[in-house]
């Protein structure tokens, strides 16, 4: 059984546990599922490997300062359930209602999730970003590249490095940051744009809060 499977089941399981029937799962990007016919949006990822808690608690937070984030799906507490070591989290689904998001839309949506995050007082988790950077630069991968190529990223990883010391030694408050909108983070609604909190919000930076 692939991971994947196991993480239709362990989301299918949650929900019927939950009275939403979940008879089966369209995967909408890596573990994201649409489950049906109950029509909710799941995010799985194994125990251990993700922000859920996290992701659930800032939803909750920015949804009542009024920011425009996707909401949790209302039905079921909003809890991280976890079935066969996966993390489940249930989010309301929501279908665009055209494909893209205008500019100055999306910038008023943006202006309202900058006065909605300056309300939150949350400490941000580690950087995905910087989780990314990590497993690319790790001396296992850069020992595979080619000589010139190898020199580069060992260069490259040092002063990543250093910069993110440098940061830290100023003992600069973390902020939460947004990351750059693409299609499935940014859904055009009937209510206008609504930004997706598990993809947008979950990254933090050394700059001092404003």
């Amino acid at each position: 059984m692939t991971d994947v499977t196991r993480a239709i089941a362990a989301a299918t399981s949650v929900a019927a546990s939950l009275d939403l029937p979940a008879n089966d799962a369209i995967v909408l990007h890596k573990l994201a599922l649409r489950l049906t016919p109950c029509d909710v949006f799941a995010r799985v990822a194994p125990v251990g490997q993700e922000v859920a808690q996290f992701e659930v608690d800032l939803a909750q937070r920015l949804t009542e300062v009024g920011c425009p984030v996707c909401p949790l799906e209302p039905r079921p507490d909003p809890h991280v359930y976890t079935r066969d070591g996966f993390a489940v989290t249930l989010w309301t689904l929501l279908r665009p209602v055209t494909p893209h998001t205008s500019p100055v839309d999306y910038a008023k949506a943006l202006e309202q999730l900058h006065a909605g995050m300056r309300q939150v007082d949350v400490r941000a988790r580690g950087s995905r970003t910087g989780s990314r950077r990590r497993k690319k630069l790790s001396p296992t991968r850069i020992a595979r590249r080619s000589s010139p190529t190898r020199t580069a990223c060992v260069f490259l990883s040092r002063r990543l490095a250093s910069l993110r010391r440098a940061i830290d030694d100023r003992g600069a408050v973390e902020q939460l940051l947004h990351g750059q909108p693409h299609p499935g983070n940014v859904l055009s609604t009937k209510n206008g744009p609504l930004l997706d909190v598990s993809v947008t919000l979950c990254k933090s930076s050394g700059f001092t809060r404003r």
